[in-house]
């Protein structure tokens, strides 16, 4: 483990809370492109939930609003349901870890992440606005990965805040994901999966933490 890798966590923590708790407007403003990532992680999740049980992905959106929806043939319904908010959690941390632990990786998969949403925004995306974000959002991934040695510190912060806001988020953000899924496993409510789902994306944050900060 770098020695440095503790401080940037605890800094990375004290800008995401600072600017989400008392950045008023302008934090709102300057975490806007985040939550649009996020959003983009948790639509990604379900995406991948489709194409991996053998489904394909119809329509991909991204709202301005931060809302998303993700149009689906085939597949497994109940992983591609849970795709969204649990693999947006594992994407989130897969990001963090790479960049906490494997400094080699960090531009190479900054520059991943830009194509695969170039690659989602011309396959899936029909939106112009959602076309736009992931472009503008894509250039913005690999002028840090070309032109900065911000690359570690950039998916540390991508990975880590959108496990927060996933975390934070998680008795709204996945609800209509939640009473589906519910209308699968009738004797179960929603608000109990809403439970369940948020054990388990604290469990891989858990683990994710103790291998980052683990030292030797």
């Amino acid at each position: 483990m770098k020695d440095n890798t503790l401080l940037i966590v605890i800094a990375i923590l004290a800008v995401y809370f600072g600017l989400t708790n008392f950045g008023g407007e302008i934090g709102g403003r300057i975490m806007y492109p985040l939550k649009l990532f996020v959003t983009f992680l948790h639509e990604f999740g379900h995406a991948l939930g489709a194409l991996i049980t053998g489904g394909s992905v119809v329509n991909f959106d991204i709202n301005s609003d931060g809302s998303g929806l993700t149009a689906s043939a085939g597949g497994n319904r109940a992983i591609i349901l849970m795709g969204g908010y649990i693999g947006s959690a594992i994407l989130g941390n897969i990001l963090f870890y790479i960049g906490a632990k494997k400094e080699k990786w960090a531009k190479p998969t900054i520059s991943v992440v830009a194509i695969l949403m170039v690659v989602v925004a011309f396959l899936w995306v029909r939106d112009v606005f959602a076309i736009g974000f992931l472009i503008a959002f894509s250039l913005g991934l690999i002028a840090i990965a070309k032109y900065t040695q911000w690359d570690r510190i950039v998916l540390m912060f991508l990975g880590l805040a959108s496990i927060l806001h996933i975390i934070q988020d998680f008795n709204v953000g996945p609800t209509s994901d939640l009473a589906a899924y519910a209308k699968i496993f009738k004797v179960i409510p929603a608000n109990v999966w809403m439970y369940v789902w948020l054990v388990v994306v604290i469990i891989l944050f858990a683990w994710n933490i103790r291998i980052i900060l683990k030292r030797g």
